[in-house]
This record gives C-alpha cells, structure tokens and sequence, in this order.
C-alpha cells in the first residue's frame, strides 16, 4: 500500500483516536450565554416530523408511516494553523447567521448567495450544542421505535470525524455524536428487558469490512427480494450493558481504519466508517391476564386465557462518517492513494446521484450504482428518520468544494423519508412464559389429581369403615332382637305349658272327685254337668292363649324381615355412593381434557388470527416466522403446509378445522383479547365472497353489529367496521345491514372515533352503501352522507378517499335514477350540504380523492343541479376537468355536461368563457 494504511500497522502509525485538529482553534469551546435553546425548531422550508408526533401518527396510520424531511445542518470549521497564515488577507468565503439559520457564500467582495438549512452551527459551537441539534432527536426516535440515521459529508479535513467519533478521553466536552448517542441509549435501557447491540464497519475501495473483526472482509450485502430491505448477516454484532465497553469497541474500530496523510488532511479517512446500533426494546404495559374458567359442575380451576405475545419495538440507528470528497490536485494523492481517492470519489457521486433524484420525485433511482448508496437506502427516501450534518470550512481557495457542500445539503433537504414505527411480536419471548405457563398448569394438574386421589381414598376409606360398623350394628341389633324374641317365646310357651299341665290337673282332680261323688251320691247329676262345661271352656281358653302367642311370634319374624330389608336398602344406597364417586372422578377427567383441547384451539385461533392479518398486510406475502418451539409449531403445523398457497389458503384451512359457528361464538366471549381475535378471523373471513354467505346465514353480520353497538374496545370496534364494510359488497347483505339499523350504529361509530384507521373502516362500509340505487334515501334519511362528511375532520388521505368514493358511489346512483325517471329534485347530496366540500377539494393534491370527487362533479351536474352548483363556484372545477384531468373518460363526461346544460351554457356566454 502506498500511502493509505491500516491505523494499527505500520511503522509511522499515527492513531485516529489521538489525533488533534490542525489547530487548536478547534477544541470545542464553552457555549456563549447567546447561543440558541438545544431544541431544535423547525426549519422554514418545512422540518421533520417530532418523535412523539411521529409515535402517534404511526400508531394510527398503522404500517402507512409518516412523511419526515431529511434535517440538514451545516458546521463551520474555524482555521487552521495553515490558513491563518496562507488566507491572513483574505476573508472567509462563508458568512453564518445562525439566528435567521442562513449562510452566505460569497463569490467576490461584492456578491454573495444565501442558503437556508435547519439548523448553522457556528466555528463556536460545542459538541453538546452539535448533538443535541443534530443527533438527539434521531436518537429519541430510535428509543420509541423508529430507524434513525446520522451522517456527516463534506470536504476533506473539514471535521467529520472530530463532530460523529471524537472520543473525548482527555475532554469529557470534546465527546462526538458516537459516544453521546450511546450514552443516551444505555441510560434509557431496562437490563432486564431491553438490549443493544453494535456493529462497527467500513466501506473501502468498495469492499465491506468489519472493523472488529478485520480478517472478516469483503462482507456480502443481502436483500429481501419482497421488501428491499437490505442485511450484512455476515458483519460481528457485539451486545452491549455499559458505555466503557462501547469505548473499547470504538477505539478496537477506530484503530483499524484507512488513513493516509494527504495535503489536505494529515489523518484522511480512506473509508465510509458506519456505526450501526440495533436496539430491541418491550413495550411496557401489556401484559397477559389470567382468569378462571368454569365448569358445568360449578367447579373452577386457574387457567391462561390471553395467548397474545407480547410486544417489542427493534429500531436502528446507523452513524456514517463519510470519507472526505477532494480533488486530486489539491490533495496531492498519487499511486494507491489516488486509487483510494477515485473510488471515495465515486461512491459520494452514486449518493449524490441517487440524493438528485429523490428530491426531484425521479421515478428511477440509482440505489445500485454504489454500496454505499444500498447500504443507506433506508436513510434517504425510506423509512429512517435521517440527520445530515454537513461540514464546511472557511478558506476561500476551497470555495468550489464548500459550494458543493452546501448544494448537497440544499438538495438533500427536499428528500423526504416516510418514517415507520417497527413493532413486532416477541414469539420467543411468549414461547418461553408458556412453557413456564405449561410447566404450572402440569404441576398444578398432577397436584390437583394427587389431592383428588387421596380424597377419594380417603371417602372410600371412611364409607367402608361406616359400612362395616352398620353392619356390625344391624347383626348385633339383629341377634339381640332375635335371641330376645326367641327368649320371649319360649317363655310364653313354657308359660302356657305349665298353665295348660295345671288346669289340666286340676280337671283331672276334679273330674275323679266328681266321679266318686256321683258314685257316693248319686242322687247329685246336675253338678257333675257343670264341673264338665267348665272344663270345656277353660280348654277353650287354652286355644285362644296358644292362637295369641302363634300370632306374636309371627310378628316378631316379620319385624325380623323388616330389619333384613333395612340392612339390603343401606347396602344399595353404599353402592349408589361409590358409583357417584366414580362417575365424579370420569366427569372431572372429561373435563381435563375439553379444557386442554379448547386451550389448544384458542393458541391456534390467536396465531392464526394474527398470522393471516401480517399476511394481508403484506399483500399476501406468506412469510412465515422462525423461533417457535415445539408448542407453537405443533398449533401451527396444518398452516404451514398450506403457506405456499398464500393468506386464502391458510383462512380456508382456519375455517375447515374450528368451524364458523365455534369462531362466532368466540365474539361474545368474555374476555377482550379473545374477542379481539375471534373478530379479526371473521374480518379476514368476510374478505372473501365465497365465505360471505356462510357468514351472514350463521349470524355473524348480527354478531358484528352487535360489536359496533356495545363494544367500547377501539381494536374491536376498528376489525369490526372493516368486517362490515367487506360483507356490504354484497348487495344482498347491504339490503341486511339496513335493516338492522346498520347505518345508524355506523354513524354513532364515526361520531365517537378518533382513530384513522376507525374512521377508514366505517367510511368503506357506508361507501359501499352508497353504490345500491334502492338504498339513497334510507341512507340520506338516516344520516348516512352526515356521516361520512363528518369524518373529514380527520384530514387523513386514507379517510377522504373513503368518504370521495362513497359521494362518488352516490352521485353516480342519483345520476343513473334521475336519467331512468326515478327521480325528480335537487340531489339529495345538496341537501345534506355535501356540495361545498366537494368543490373545495376537487382539485385534492391526492390522485384518488380528487378522481372521486371529480366524477361526482360530473354526475351531479347532470339533470336539474346545475343552479346550486353554478352557485357554489362548481362551474369552474368543471370547466377545469373538461381540461385537465388526466383521465380521458371524466374528462369527456365532463364535456359533455356542460355541453348538454342550457343553464351551464348560459353562464358561460355571461362569464364570457370559450368553450
């Protein structure tokens, strides 16, 4: 290598990080008591967006982005030690006024030019005072989410390095852009949920290298072929958790840089050096919710009901310290340095090229000529919030080099960035909390069945113990009344016996007494014949005796079979209570499962859900995301077969396994993130024509309806008008919506909401109302064209299309009536005052708000408007149509009513136009 060389090699290495400035005039001063606030404020030609203006505005508008115009600064380098003796005569060729941001160049001692950026930073001006104009906004951009980028160009020599590296080691004031930056980003990070990460390279002689690693050279630039984003997978990335070791990180960079001594520079930087930062931060706030479900036993066990991943915003912000543009002649460069020279030269050339046609709407632009020009692609024209600080010096020898410093920067000025809030779905993150989840619930569940099986034990156990002590008491209850009964009875026959032996005795004596007394004396008969009726009734009541006690003894054995029947009725009712037990236990497992299927099918629901929204957004582009663990993939696997067939495929698959019914029930679900799924699949489900009917006949216009009327969730009320406004392409279903007062609950919607994208949504569905010629007056009589003029208090272009195609749709219908006799009056439009703001923004600078509104115009002049429209200044817009709209077909509708008119006719030959 001839002149450049590596900073750590070499015998007469000389290292960038200690290198001063050629004079000491330009150490960073203390800021004078009358320099300005550190806020920037914005320019005259039109600044850039506010980060928090930004953060709503993306919020809102979704992935559309906010227009932001490039800042520019411009820094004066006071002299150096050469110039205060070689320009000691002459004057600067630059004079600043930093209070009007103007600078003037002059091109002799009598005539100068002016120019107007941002922000003029004076030869005074501190690096604080540098940063806090030119990076700080970027950098709170970058901490709420957006790209941000910070360049430095211009002249060789003129302080590049000194304002976005310089160190500051010796001087904590003389700290550059680099090192403040990362001191903000650290000191707003969360450790524990928040990371930052930093790659260091260099783009030299056209060749990417990575200055932490410098045997990884000639790094490959990859771009994604759908969205043009482009990615260096090759280049070292190093997380970071404190500032000294993004020191370190910068000195191990610097020191491997290309430099080389030149005329101009003693320290030139050779190569383009990029600092990119990668911040991922979580979005604080949301977070899942637990619930409890309940079965139909009355009994509730804690489950996870919200699948929905948590949230987290990556955003980047790229510093690029630009090798210094100079001419050959004046560097002196020869051999490998002109070499190094030429390719520095070119690729400035590409930027400027490509920076020339973004400020002229070009619709070609050179993004391809150079590395550099791809790496930045971002940062001019695309979606990064970009800040260039352009850095001149005030010898007049280079006046033609600070000239064309000061051109780059006017012209980078008119470039403008759409700035996009990047927000995505930590899936790892929610993979990680539902294995824990999953690990809990598992835990619980053994637990809850091991405390299930001991209580059962435990039942049985105590229900065999009161069993087997019933039984014990009936037995001995049993033998006890038994023994007694037996007791009894034998005593009673004992009894009887001896009672019957006694009498019998006693007849006997009797009966021998009155035989010899009727032998001794038988003169007596009549006695002996009553001794005999008296034995005879006392044998009588021996039988009635012995009848009793059979019958006693009779009821004793049924009270005995009493008991039995007992003791079998108390078995059958501990049968009955075991049977129940185990029934309970089957019921509970039942449930188990229905609960890890309806869990299974809710995850898939989210995912799907959330998929298939990504998807159309993409505009079908069926990327699917990486990083799933086996949970996930297993509730995923059926879409990812069919993602090669695109959003509809993996919808029809969604439709095919849950089925509609189940995905419409989910609408009235009690909790709000599953409401807010379940309405997004239907959103998606009603995109189709194939599906609307299945839909509408399975009550889900009703469901949706009912959504917009109760729900105060801005998310939901948003998927659900855009549902709506999908199932009212269907005339059919536009007749079902009137009917159920669907245009009322519209209006209400676009009366409360202040979301865009809301009013976007609620304005397609009454536009698509508008197109059905039976539906103009219930439209007009219900507030419907009220409604769609009151949301263009809005002002978003999203919104005013809407509402110009649905005036459109309308004026159209009332045309068509009026021509097929239908109709009859003043358009209905008039007379809800829709006229003074359809001449007002007929000539919208949006194309398709101003094609609308002019074939409105068009329609609506037709017939008998021609007098309120001649009155509200239409005739001019229509004449202008005639003439210059760009679409041949309005332009001749527009000729021929006026043509057609008497009355149009008429005021012209009165204005004395030609026509």
């Amino acid at each position: 290598m001839a002149s450049g060389s590596f900073r750590n090699g070499g015998p007469k290495l000389t290292s960038k990080l200690d290198r001063q400035p050629s004079s000491a005039a330009y150490s960073t001063p203390k800021p004078s008591s009358k320099s300005r606030p550190s806020a920037a404020p914005a320019s005259r030609r039109g600044g850039s967006v506010a980060p928090a203006a930004a953060h709503s505005a993306s919020k809102a508008g979704g992935d559309a982005g906010v227009p932001g115009r490039v800042r520019v600064a411009v820094r004066l380098r006071p002299r150096n030690a050469e110039e205060m003796i070689a320009d000691a005569d002459f004057a600067d060729c630059v004079e600043l006024q930093p209070e009007l941001k103007r600078l003037k160049l002059r091109k002799n001692n009598w005539e100068s030019e002016t120019y107007e950026f941002d922000e003029v930073l004076t030869e005074f001006a501190s690096q604080k005072r540098v940063y806090e104009v030119v990076a700080k906004p970027v950098v709170e951009s970058v901490l709420e989410g957006y790209n941000g980028t910070v360049m430095a160009y211009g002249q060789t020599g003129t302080g590049k390095t000194f304002t976005l590296g310089r160190l500051g080691e010796e001087d904590t004031a003389a700290r550059g852009i680099m090192v403040r930056a990362m001191e903000d980003i650290l000191g707003d990070m969360s450790p524990e949920t928040d990371s930052v990460s930093v790659s260091y390279l260099q783009l030299y002689m056209e060749s990417i290298q990575d200055l932490l690693v410098p045997a990884n050279d000639n790094i490959a630039i990859v771009e994604d072929p759908k969205t043009g984003d482009v990615s260096l997978p090759g280049v070292t990335t190093v997380e970071l958790r404190d500032q000294k070791s993004f020191m370190e990180l910068l000195r191990l960079g610097e020191a491997h840089r290309f430099a080389a001594n030149t005329k101009l520079n003693t320290e030139s930087s050779r190569s383009h050096a990029i600092l990119i930062v990668n911040v991922k931060r979580s979005v604080k706030g949301r977070h899942d919710a637990d619930q409890s479900f309940h079965g139909e036993n009355g009994t509730s066990s804690t489950m996870v009901t919200s699948f929905r991943p948590p949230i987290v915003r990556k955003s980047k912000l790229v510093v690029v310290d630009l090798a210094g543009s100079e001419r050959i002649d004046k560097s002196g460069s020869e051999g490998h340095t002109l070499e190094e020279a030429k390719s520095i030269n070119l690729s400035l050339s590409a930027l400027g090229k490509c920076i020339n046609a973004l400020a002229e709407n070009s619709p070609h632009v050179p993004v391809r000529d150079s590395k550099l020009t791809r790496l930045l692609r971002d940062s001019f024209g695309g979606s990064a919030r970009t800040s260039l600080v352009v850095t001149i010096g005030p010898s007049p020898r280079h006046r033609g080099e600070t000239s064309s410093t000061i051109m780059f920067g006017q012209r980078a000025m008119k470039v403008e960035n759409m700035v996009k809030l990047k927000e995505e779905f930590d899936y790892k993150s929610l993979c990680r909390r539902l294995d824990i989840e999953l690990d809990k619930l598992i835990a619980e569940n053994e637990r809850q069945r091991k405390d299930f099986e001991d209580e059962i034990e435990r039942i049985r156990t105590e229900a065999d113990s009161r069993i087997a002590e019933a039984e014990r008491s009936y037995t001995n209850a049993l033998e006890n009344e038994r023994l007694k009964c037996q007791q009894d009875y034998m005593d009673s026959i004992k009894k009887l016996e001896e009672k019957w032996m006694s009498d019998v005795e006693k007849a006997r004596a009797e009966h021998q007494d009155a035989c010899l007394e009727k032998e001794c004396n038988k003169e007596a008969p009549t006695s002996s014949s009553d001794e005999i009726a008296e034995v005879r009734q006392l044998l009588e009541s021996e039988k009635l005796m012995r009848q009793s006690s059979e019958d006693e003894v009779s009821n004793l054995k049924s009270e005995v079979s009493h008991w039995k029947n007992l003791e079998a009725a108390g078995n059958a009712e501990i049968m009955k209570l075991r049977k129940m037990l185990d029934s309970e236990a089957n019921q509970k497992q039942k449930l188990e499962e229905e609960i890890a299927i309806l869990k299974s099918q809710l995850l898939q629901l989210s995912l799907q859900a959330d998929e298939t929204r990504r998807s159309l957004d993409r505009g079908g582009s069926g990327k699917v995301l990486t990083g799933f663990d086996s949970l996930v993939s297993q509730a995923r696997h059926s879409q990812l077969r069919d993602s090669a067939n695109g959003p509809k495929a993996s919808i029809a698959k969604l439709f095919e396994q849950v089925g509609l019914q189940k995905i419409l029930s989910l609408l009235e679900s009690e909790d709000p993130d599953v409401r807010v799924h379940a309405v997004k699949v239907v959103a998606n489900l009603a995109a189709e024509e194939a599906n609307q009917e299945k839909i509408v006949e399975a009550g889900g216009l009703t469901s949706l309806l009912m959504l917009l009327r109760s729900s105060e969730d801005e998310t939901i009320r948003r998927v659900a008008a855009g549902a709506i406004a999908n199932l009212a392409m269907n005339e059919t279903n536009q007749e079902l919506i009137m009917a159920q007062g669907g245009i009322t609950l519209l209006s209400i919607t676009a009366a409360d909401a202040e979301d865009p994208q809301t009013l976007r949504m609620v304005a397609g569905a009454i536009a698509n109302l508008c197109g059905n010629d039976k539906l103009q007056m219930r439209l007009s009589g219900e507030g419907g064209i009220k409604a769609l003029l009151g949301m263009v208090r809005c002002g978003h272009p999203d919104v005013l299309a809407q509402v110009a195609r649905g005036i459109a749709n309308f004026a159209k219908c009332e045309s068509r009536a009026s021509t097929q006799g239908n109709k009859a009056g003043v358009s209905l439009l008039i007379e809800d005052g829709a006229l003074p703001w359809i001449v007002k923004n007929a000539n919208h600078e949006a194309s398709p708000i101003r094609r609308h509104i002019e074939l409105a115009l068009c329609h609506l002049a037709q017939h008998v408007n021609a007098k309120d429209m001649i009155r509200e200044g239409a005739l001019w817009e229509l004449v202008r149509i005639s003439r210059d709209c760009s679409r041949e077909d309005i332009r001749m509708l527009a000729h021929r009513t006026l043509i057609s008119s008497p009355t149009f006719q008429a005021e012209l030959r009165r204005l004395r136009i030609e026509f």
